[in-house]
């Protein structure tokens, strides 16, 4: 936890950009356009709050299941923002890194985010972490098999043995767990980090959750008493 009850690692499932572009008559590629404002302005709030890891949904495992077009416009979205925002990263001094896997990226988008990880890999204000072809349930099982590739014994391997494994071993677990868009589910999302984090859901579609939405989602968190499974 960070200074004054706010959370040092915030998760967000950015879900409704679809229903909103169907709310306002639009196709869904438009309702992904605005969802990516709304993530850039998120991350500017949660840099201003002072959370220092946001870890964002962009792309999951399932995703790919969607149609053709769709897919390949959140790719070409996606690779936009990341060689179009480099100068907001570098000038608010945030760290981007990618959770996900990387193999079933097209090769562009593995690149970008490589080079963008490297670009701003001095940046301490905060870090900004990209779940793009993410599935929690495939994490866990990358892990094992990076474990067992490895050599790493085991009747060794306990909770911290395989931690070491996952995508960004060094980021401490989500505090905070946010979804918009009025679903109750986390969707395989940091399924092994979430364990303990505290969950906020917002009716508000994602295009629509701004910075006060934010706001009133760590005030929410900050009247929480974490026990972790043990005593008040």
């Amino acid at each position: 936890m960070g200074p004054s009850g706010i959370p040092a690692h915030v998760a967000v499932i950015m879900d409704g950009n679809r229903r909103w572009a169907k709310v306002h008559g639009l196709p869904r590629t438009e309702g992904h356009r605005e969802g990516l404002k709304a993530a850039k302005r998120i991350v500017s709030a949660a840099e201003d709050s002072g959370v220092r890891y946001l870890s964002l949904y962009a792309f999951s495992t399932e995703n790919w299941k969607r149609t053709n077009d769709e897919v390949g416009f959140l790719m070409s979205l996606i690779g936009s923002h990341l060689s179009k925002e480099l100068d907001f990263y570098r000038e608010r001094g945030i760290r981007v890194l990618h959770s996900g896997d990387p193999e079933g990226l097209p090769p562009d988008i593995a690149r970008e985010l490589d080079e963008v990880a490297a670009d701003t890999a001095g940046f301490e204000r905060m870090t900004v972490n990209l779940a793009i072809n993410y599935g929690g349930r495939d994490e866990i099982v990358r892990a094992v098999r990076k474990a067992a590739a490895a050599g790493f014994p085991s009747e060794t391997l306990d909770e911290n043995g395989l931690r070491r494994w996952l995508d960004q071993p060094s980021l401490p677990d989500p505090d905070l767990l946010i979804r918009t868009g009025g679903e109750f589910r986390i969707s395989n999302f940091l399924l092994w980090q979430t364990a303990y984090s505290e969950l906020y859901f917002s009716e508000k579609l994602w295009p629509d959750f701004g910075p006060q939405d934010f706001t009133a989602a760590l005030e929410d968190y900050s009247k929480r008493d974490r026990r972790f499974g043990g005593a008040s």
